[in-house]
């Protein structure tokens, strides 16, 4: 299954990306997820664009912030 990525990285300030609207942990976990994993996340995609539409980017994906969620995912 492929990524929602577009490219266009930046986390408001809960930590999703305002590009793909998947979290920071659904983003690190993406190529170790199993396809019922991805779908569920892919299913929850439009709901959040909606409800971040007015959100910001106020930080980058950074390499400090991916390495802090890999932390938590082992």
């Amino acid at each position: 299954m492929h990524s929602p990525c577009v490219a266009r990285c930046g986390l408001n300030e809960n930590d999703y990306c305002m590009g793909c609207y998947r979290h920071i942990d659904e983003i690190v976990a993406w190529s170790s997820a199993t396809d019922e994993q991805k779908k569920h996340i892919w299913d929850q995609l439009d709901a959040r664009k909606t409800q971040f539409l007015d959100s910001e980017n106020c930080q980058t994906l950074s390499r400090a912030k991916w390495l802090e969620a890999e932390k938590r995912l082992i």
